[in-house]
């Protein structure tokens, strides 16, 4: 990989990458950066970057040599690269540093897959996942979500694959070094972090779903991945309408092998996505609608640190709320949010409701971003913007708020702080409204939060009247229940009315055997919805579940699934031993951050 300079227009920092031998499971080349004297006098003669297990064979500053020292090793956020630049930098001057370095093949950003692990069996395949502090762990770099950066890359491949990158296409040319292979050439002219940084190596097909945007999977599902998110231009477009502008030119998406560790990843112009949300009926599209919204929340106003990860991701929810209202409508839009209160409550009876990681804001000192996440930052920050739209004026005035927002900080990364400073300046004739909210409760207490926005039932009202019917039915009451209880009911119905279950006292064996009798949950592949059944089956300590549970943790690797599976299985005394020896035997096949995680979880990693 070699990376050569050209200043970029907001920060001075420029990257690009030139060569990727994937066989061998390394990353080497250079980087390259220049930075401009900024103060008067002197700019500092020194240089920190962040790595993680890099090595660095060389640094040249304007072509000649600069000394380089590592400082010391943290346990989870590397180990500063210091360089001294061999003359002084005064104002206005610039000076390009070009690092040669080498990745680990363990490193915690890259998954390297061997062809048997691939769905078309022929080819390696590799990809990134640089959030929340992993870039450091491909290449040197400040690798905050404070300092934003624009790239060039050159990616050189074997001529059977494809590289994508955060960026727009600028083309492909033979390697002139060896002809069997071929380069990438992508740009990213948006000033963006560290952490939208992404590279994704594979036998790849597209599909077009729309002007701006293709499908892009192995052979073998891309024509599933082109019908499950064939919607994607019409939430661009809602988007636009609520959020202004898609400034990013391209939006594509790329389907990763199941071991991805999230739902969807908002590389700028290359979504990653998981697999699980190939339903076969487009119901689990929300995702995309969520990743859409990033290009506005998060892409282009980003959280100054991850303490502040509720800016992102809130907004993000609010967002990705709005669109499906527009498209499926408002009802929906409460039924969403009502199935994300849920899911905020299931998260917090799981980590306690005094961790001080359920905060908003939580303190992060000494604290892994990968331990502390959770969706409290999606679901606690929606309900806080929630709550205010519905204190404000409803979602009318609100969505003129969230849209000045965008516009006022733009390209720029913030903390809470400038948020509500805005929000008061913006709603000037509401002080007195806004004054009435517990700030200190909603930012800094642990737990639910201090008010509970108000919720249309329209769609929720069988859910939970389906439900109490589980929860209050005897076993003399087991035989009125059959498959026209769930006649009516979608999807998206079908996974509130388990949420719903799981938020109780555990049903005995008899029920859920009943369950599975006349609902056959267990045919069914939509992953939300097998994700709560297995769940409410091992948590009623139903035997027959273990083996479909043991399967669904260890055949995808998306947290959201996995973590809670695990943690289940291993509080079921009867596989508690079985959950950490089948953990022990997928491990090497694992994400790096969900090994790291689910290893946390079952003790195995103290």
């Amino acid at each position: 990989m070699n990376l050569q300079p050209e200043p970029a227009a907001d920060d001075h920092h420029r990257h690009t990458a030139r060569s990727l031998p994937s066989e061998k499971q390394l990353q080497r080349g250079t980087r390259a950066c220049s930075s401009k004297g900024q103060r008067r006098g002197v700019f500092a003669s020194l240089q920190v970057l962040d790595t993680k297990d890099l090595q660095v064979f060389k640094v040249t500053v304007n072509g000649q040599d600069a000394k380089f020292v590592f400082g010391e090793k943290h346990t989870f956020k590397g180990t500063p690269l210091e360089i001294t630049l061999p003359f002084e930098l005064r104002r206005g001057q610039e000076a390009i540093v070009e690092i040669s370095f080498e990745s680990s093949p363990k490193s915690s950003a890259l998954q390297w897959f061997s062809p048997e692990q691939t769905s078309g069996k022929k080819h390696p395949f590799l990809f990134s996942q640089c959030q929340a502090t992993h870039c450091r762990a491909i290449l040197p770099c400040q690798d905050t979500p404070a300092v934003k950066l624009t790239y060039y890359a050159e990616i050189s491949v074997p001529k059977e694959l494809v590289a994508l990158m955060s960026a727009n296409r600028d083309g492909e040319i033979p390697d002139p070094e060896d002809s069997s292979r071929k380069i990438y050439r992508f740009s990213q002219n948006v000033p963006i972090p560290c952490y939208l940084i992404a590279l994704v190596v594979g036998a790849l097909e597209s599909r077009k779903i729309g002007p701006r945007t293709l499908v892009w999977a192995e052979k073998e599902l891309v024509d599933k991945s082109a019908y499950e998110f064939a919607e994607a231009e019409a939430m661009l477009k809602t988007a636009e309408d609520l959020a202004g502008p898609y400034i990013w030119g391209q939006y594509d998406l790329l389907v990763l092998p199941p071991s991805f560790p999230y739902g969807g990843m908002e590389n700028p112009c290359l979504t990653f996505v998981t697999p699980t949300l190939l339903a076969g009926d487009r119901s689990l599209s929300n995702v995309i609608a969520h990743e859409i919204s990033h290009s506005w929340t998060g892409n282009l106003v980003t959280n100054k640190t991850w303490e502040h990860f509720w800016l992102n991701e809130g907004h993000t929810v609010y967002l990705e709320r709005r669109i499906g209202g527009r498209l499926f409508g408002e009802q929906f839009r409460h039924f969403q949010a009502l199935g994300g209160w849920r899911d905020l409550q299931n998260t917090i009876n799981t980590l306690g409701d005094k961790n001080p990681v359920t905060n908003l804001i939580p303190n992060l000192n000494e604290v892994d971003p990968d331990v502390a996440y959770s969706s409290v930052p999606y679901e606690k920050g929606f309900a806080l913007l929630f709550y205010l739209e519905q204190l404000l004026g409803g979602p009318d005035v609100f969505i003129g708020f969230l849209k000045a927002y965008i516009q006022q900080f733009a390209y720029k990364s913030i903390v809470t702080e400038d948020w509500k400073k805005f929000l008061y300046s913006y709603f000037k004739d509401k002080v007195d409204v806004l004054d009435k909210v517990d700030w200190n409760l909603w930012f800094h207490a642990p737990g639910m939060p201090p008010v509970k926005p108000t919720y249309d039932m329209t769609l929720a009202n069988a859910c939970v009247a389906l439900s109490q019917r589980w929860i209050k039915a005897k076993e003399s009451d087991l035989g009125s229940f059959s498959s026209a209880d769930l006649k009516e009911m979608s999807s998206h119905q079908l996974i509130e009315f388990l949420a719903l279950l799981l938020l109780e006292a555990p049903l005995p064996v008899s029920h859920v055997q009943r369950m599975q009798q006349v609902y056959d949950f267990n045919a069914i592949n939509n992953s939300e919805i097998r994700f709560r059944w297995l769940r409410l089956c091992i948590k009623s300590k139903w035997e027959e579940a273990i083996p479909l549970a043991l399967k669904m943790a260890t055949d995808q690797g998306r947290m959201k699934f996995t973590r809670p599976l695990f943690r289940d299985l291993y509080s079921f005394d009867k596989c508690r031993d079985l959950a950490v020896k089948t953990f022990l035997e997928h491990r090497a096949s694992m994400h790096p951050v969900t090994s790291m995680l689910v290893g946390k979880d079952l003790k195995q990693d103290q």
